[in-house]
Formats: C-alpha cells, structure tokens, sequence
C-alpha cells in the first residue's frame, strides 16, 4: 500500500518531496549547463563544432531512450532502489564528464549521467503520487515544479560563471556534493515500494522503444545540419517510423507493455499531455530562440544572457506553489486559461522586440511570460495524472515525459528550421531594397568611407569596407526579423494550447477515469 492509503490523511511530508526537487533540478539544470561550455571543450580537446555538439546531442538521445523504461523498472525493482541507483548514475557521470580527457570519455560520460537524469525526472512525479494526497497534489507539485522552470534559467548563468571566473570542469563536479548528500538523503528519507511482477516480459517493446526515439531524436536534432532530404536524415526517420509503429502496435496487444499507450484512452491525461506537449514546444523555443537574439544580435555574453532571463525563470517559479493551491481549490480549466492566455500575449509582444528595445521592457515582458507559465505548465499535468489510477502513475509519468521530451526536440528543430529559411527571406528582400545611390543611402556610404579614409585605406577599400558593414548589418536585421516570424508561430501553438485548455475538467473533485484495460498485476511483498 502507498503511503497515502496507510495515513488517509490530507498531510504533507516535505521532506519527500526535498529529494525529489534536489534529483529533478540537477538532471533538467546539466541539460543546459553545459552548452555555455562547448567553445571551451572545443579548445580543450581540439574537435571543430560539428563534433564538440554530440556532448549535448549524446545527453538528449540517452534521455530520449531511457525514459520510456522507467514506469517498467520502478514497477519491477521498486521505485526507491531505481531513484537510488539513477541518483548513482547521475553522480557518476558527472564525476567522469569532470574528469574527461578527450572528446569521447567525455560522451560515454554524458550517456551515464543522462542515464541517471532520464530515470529521475518521471520517476521522480510517480513517488511524488505514491506518496502525498491527490487532493494536495496542486500543492505539492507546485513546488516540485519550481525546479523546473527555474534550472533551465539558471544553467546558462551558472554555467557561464563558471567557464569564465573558475574552470569548465567544475560545471559536472559542483554535482558530487549534492549528489552525494541526495543519495543519503533517499536512502533514509523515501519508503520502497511493492514489486509489481509479471509473466510476460516485452522485449519487442524495449527494442522498439530503443530504436525508434533514438533515431526520431537524432534526426531532429541533426535534421538541418545535415538537411531533411538528405539519405542519412531520411533513413533515420524511416527507421523511426517502422520501429514507433511496430511499438504502436505491439504496446496496445501486450498484457504487460513497457508504455502503457492504453493510457491515453483517459480523456483528460491524453488532452493534458498535448497541451504540455504544445506549452514544451513554446517554451523551448523561447527558450532557444531568445538566447540566439541576444548573443548573436545584441553581442550580449552567456552569463549576461543568463541574468536577462532569470527574473522571468523566478516569477514562474515564485507563482508556482500559488498556482497549485488554486488548482487544488478550483480545479485545473480557469487557471491554465488565464495562463496561457498571457503567455499567448506577451509572446506575440516578444515578436516586436528589436536591437532598439530596452533590456528593462525585454525583461518586463518576460517577466509576465513567466508568470503565465507558472499558473499554466503544472496545474495541466496535475489535471491529467490526478486521473490516473495508483498502480499505473509510473507508466503514466513515463509517458508525459517521453512525449515532452520529443515535443520538445520537434520544437526545437522546427525553429531552427523556420528561422534559418526565414532568414534568407527576409535578407533577400533587404539586400534588394538597398539603394546606395539614393540620398540616404549615399549619404550613409560617404559617412562610412570618410571613417575607412580616416584609418588610411584607399578610396576602393573604404567603399568595400562600407559596403561590407552595412550588408552585415542587414545579416542582423534579417535575423531578427526571422526570429520575430518564429515568436509569431511560438504564438499561434500557445493560442491552441489555450483553446485545448478550455476542455480541461473546471471542478475541484477528482476523478477516477479508470479506463485502461491492464493485467492484474502480481505484487511481490
């Protein structure tokens, strides 16, 4: 019996929940730390940057693989002795990824260390369910979320910090105190649960599984490096279709499948996690695409890009703990309406930003896009796994966070995509316009060559030189009104996951969709 069955009480234990947010952040925060290092590696182990990338492509696809296994293992072996042995792994790896000598320890590393983060994160939400009341679920996962929101702000900060006053290395060790001291921590504070054993292993599952959201991820991930026509990226996502669709089918005939896909035959969890799924798209492609506008544009460091961001990563997690009271009160539909409603807003304001904006109206906006995320992103994944019968959050956690995690590369490669085709667009219809034999625009070129005739170049070089300057300003100029084009689709997916919102249950009382056909399980004691 879990612990809520035993006590039946409305009680709150935080010290549970300390745990899992210490496990939750560390694995979220080293998914961002370590890009801010990635110019130094380069110089540290001598590879050029289409190599240095499989540091954080290598974590991405461990998680992508790992994470659909990880309701099958904590039923199997119990959910605290995986939680241990993943907080191990995790600590491991960071102590390798510090120690790494060369290009590949340091990704056979950051597989070990993804291998203990992809297991935390879902595990990490089903004993958070196995061990407090779903009536203060809002609550409790409020807080939970603040790790969340706040670690992916926080690693470009901390990680620039770090790359800049101390040593690169220090981005992996600074893990193994806290590692260690959560390991003890689990160990004394979290209870183990009962093995839930089977007759019937998936192996099918598994491979399928392994195959299909390794070479999905891969693909998106180096779909515009090397092009979506191209043999190699095509090949991967045939490979991906047959292997999801074979999974597709064999999960929805097992008695015993390693993803329960039976799941979404529950209404409200398949609606909250396509809502997620479309918050994770948006928000990682602010995320994403807001860094690139004030590094590559406004020439703004990693740490100062990481201090920009940060208030609004503070106001998300500040109105988290409120917004799960509120959902606990009143139910999930008026809240995530009235998020999503601002973050729709002030995402479409975000696609007006421009080299002239101010810092303070930037952060203002941001600031306000957070709170909206805050009152949005986990009240609609308490909606969806408040529906969820006991025995199955496990599955059900592994599920959310695999079709997030993808979503999340989806996102990522489609405005990688939209904005580098964007791009070009907008720099064709700028270089035509230009007119260097009008008023201003001569004016503007003799400026230019007065300046290049001062530092003693030649009347031609001065011409090039001024030419050269202004068409690398029209670079800028079109980048950023291509980055303004994704902030208006980032605007439109907010939009329908606001409108998806208003099909959210609005009433306080939890129910109990038990509408999943699964196997009576056998619980070892």
């Amino acid at each position: 019996m879990t612990t809520i069955e035993k006590d039946g009480a409305d009680k709150i234990n935080w010290s549970i929940a300390v745990v899992i947010i210490i496990g939750t952040f560390m694995a979220i925060l080293d998914g961002t730390i370590v890009n801010v290092s990635l110019p130094k590696m380069m110089a540290v182990f001598g590879v050029p940057a289409n190599q240095i990338q499989w540091v954080a492509t290598a974590y991405m696809l461990a998680l992508g693989v790992v994470m659909p296994m990880t309701g099958y293992l904590g039923d199997r072996y119990g959910y605290k002795r995986m939680y241990l042995f993943a907080l191990g792994m995790f600590t491991l790896g960071s102590a390798l990824c510090g120690a790494s000598w060369s290009l590949a320890s340091m990704v056979v590393a950051r597989v070990i260390q993804a291998v203990g983060g992809g297991i935390m994160q879902p595990l990490g939400m089903a004993i958070i369910y196995q061990n407090y009341p779903r009536s203060r679920m809002g609550t409790v996962l409020g807080v939970w979320g603040i790790s969340t929101m706040a670690a992916p702000a926080i690693g470009p900060t901390l990680g620039g910090y770090l790359v800049d006053y101390a040593s690169w290395r220090l981005i992996f060790y600074i893990n193994l105190p806290v590692g260690i001291l959560n390991l003890f921590l689990a160990a004394l504070i979290l209870r183990e649960t009962q093995k839930i054993t089977g007759k019937n292993f998936d192996f099918v599952g598994i491979v399928t599984s392994t195959v299909g959201f390794l070479c999905l991820l891969l693909a998106l991930s180096q779909g515009n490096e090397h092009g979506w026509g191209s043999p190699y990226i095509v090949s991967l996502l045939a490979v991906a279709f047959t292997s999801l669709t074979v999974l597709v089918v064999n999960e929805l005939r097992h008695p015993e499948p390693v993803l329960d896909l039976r799941l979404f035959r529950n209404f409200t969890f398949t609606l909250s996690v396509v809502i997620g799924s479309i918050i994770s798209i948006g928000m990682f492609g602010v995320v994403f695409l807001f860094p690139m506008f004030l590094q590559n544009v406004l020439g703004q460091s990693a740490m100062q890009t990481g201090l920009i961001m940060f208030p609004a990563a503070l106001a998300s997690g500040l109105v988290m703990p409120i917004s799960g009271q509120i959902f606990d009160r009143y139910g999930a539909r008026g809240i995530v309406v009235v998020g999503m409603a601002i973050v729709t807003f002030t995402t479409y304001m975000m696609s007006g930003f421009n080299a002239l904006t101010p810092f303070s109206v930037m952060i203002g906006w941001l600031v306000l896009r957070g709170l909206g995320m805050g009152f949005s992103f986990m009240p609609v994944n308490t909606a969806g796994m408040n529906t969820v019968p006991p025995a199955l959050v496990g599955r059900a956690s592994a599920l959310s966070n695999v079709v997030r995690q993808v979503a999340a590369a989806f996102g990522i490669a489609m405005f990688t995509t939209i904005m580098q085709h964007r791009q070009v667009f907008h720099y064709h219809n700028l270089a035509q316009n230009l007119n260097f034999k009008g008023d201003e625009g001569a004016a503007l070129m003799a400026g230019v060559t007065h300046l290049a005739a001062g530092l003693g170049l030649s009347p031609a070089a001065a011409q090039g030189l001024g030419a050269s300057l202004i068409l690398q300003q029209v670079v800028k100029l079109s980048m950023v009104q291509a980055i303004c084009d994704c902030f208006i689709v980032s605007t439109v997916m907010c939009l329908l996951a606001t409108l998806c919102s208003l099909m959210l249950g609005g009433s306080r009382r939890r129910q109990q969709e038990l509408v999943v056909t699964s196997r009576a399980p056998v619980v070892e004691m």
